[in-house]
């Protein structure tokens, strides 16, 4: 038996509980991995609170983590025991232990350790995926970072910046403004105190950012695309403050001919050569020191239900570590 966090049904974060699992065997192109690290991110709050609907209860929450190949199933030869692994897709890693399909998993490089890689892989494949394929950051650009002193956020502002874009961040704190202007972003922006839209188009001098890239969905909708250039782009990948549900096409023609796009991790990694190609880009920055992974806090994984309530009310900066 191994311990577990599970949710029995959709809610707060009461609904979280640690309890006892038996994780078994791997079967035909699974392996299981014992966790060394596990990532938190904004998803796993998605999914516990039911804005993602889910079903199958109990559910192992989270999606991201690192950890050691114990077992291996028929068909696998991609791994072998021991390896080190990690992985940003495929739903249980709130766990000691567990089963996952080896399609979803890569190996660490040398040179990254485990907590890094558990803080880093569905955050830093979202930024890679979000810069590289989505709007195709180049040097000259001038783009917008929402929840910039987040996890993905602040890989977004320093991968930004070594394509050679100019980076606007919005962050809720001055504090949080020091942080992402430490990683290199040349203008933070205080949402709370500041108009935002007025403040680019000052910094631009009227033009707007080329894209803004919005983590926060309902709340800031009309400030990103008031924000935008002519033809700029809304790349929505999040919802912290609810989903996006009546967004009129006609906005998009009056804010000169602007486009809207909502991708997700999922579709860019949905072969084993899209993963591969993210996860490769981004151990590649890593490696360099272009990107660094800033761990701001950790948790005891029997103690999730804090750190979920702690991201929620935005109390965490940069990356967030459940430690097994």
């Amino acid at each position: 038996m191994t311990k577990a966090i599970r949710i029995y049904k959709t809610g707060s974060s009461d609904e979280m509980t640690w309890e006892d699992v038996d994780v078994g065997n791997p079967g035909a192109g699974q392996i299981r991995i014992r966790h060394t690290a596990v990532g938190l991110n904004f998803l796993d709050v998605y999914q516990r609170s039911g804005l993602y609907s889910g079903d199958g209860f109990p559910v192992t929450l989270g999606n991201e983590g690192a950890g050691i190949v114990e077992e291996i199933g028929d068909g696998v030869t991609e791994f072998a025991v021991n390896d080190r692994v990690a992985y940003g897709s495929g739903m249980g890693s709130y766990a000691e232990a567990r089963i996952i399909d080896a399609h979803h998993v890569v190996k660490i490089p040398e040179g990254v350790e485990d907590q890094t890689a558990a803080a880093m892989m569905l955050k830093g494949m979202t930024a890679m995926y979000l810069l590289r394929r989505t709007f195709k950051v180049k040097a000259g650009d001038t783009l917008l970072v929402w929840a910039a002193a987040g996890g993905v956020g602040q890989i977004l502002v320093q991968w930004a910046k070594h394509l050679g874009a100019t980076v606007i961040g919005c962050v809720s704190t001055s504090a949080k403004a020091e942080v992402i202007k430490s990683l290199g972003a040349d203008h933070a922006i205080l949402h709370r105190d500041e108009d935002v839209a007025a403040r680019i188009k000052e910094i631009t001098g009227g033009k707007g950012v080329a894209v803004s890239y919005d983590s926060v969905g309902k709340a800031t909708l009309d400030t990103s695309l008031s924000s935008l250039s002519p033809f700029g782009m809304l790349v929505s990948y999040g919802n912290s403050s609810g989903a996006i549900t009546d967004l009129a096409l006609g906005r998009l023609a009056g804010g000169g001919s602007l486009y809207v796009t909502r991708p997700t991790l999922v579709t860019h990694t949905a072969s084993r050569e899209l993963l591969l190609d993210c996860a490769t880009q981004l151990f590649d920055v890593i490696r360099t020191g272009a990107v660094k992974i800033n761990i701001g806090q950790t948790y005891a994984l029997a103690d999730a239900k804090q750190a979920h309530d702690d991201l929620e009310a935005s109390k965490t900066t940069g990356s967030t570590v459940l430690i097994p």
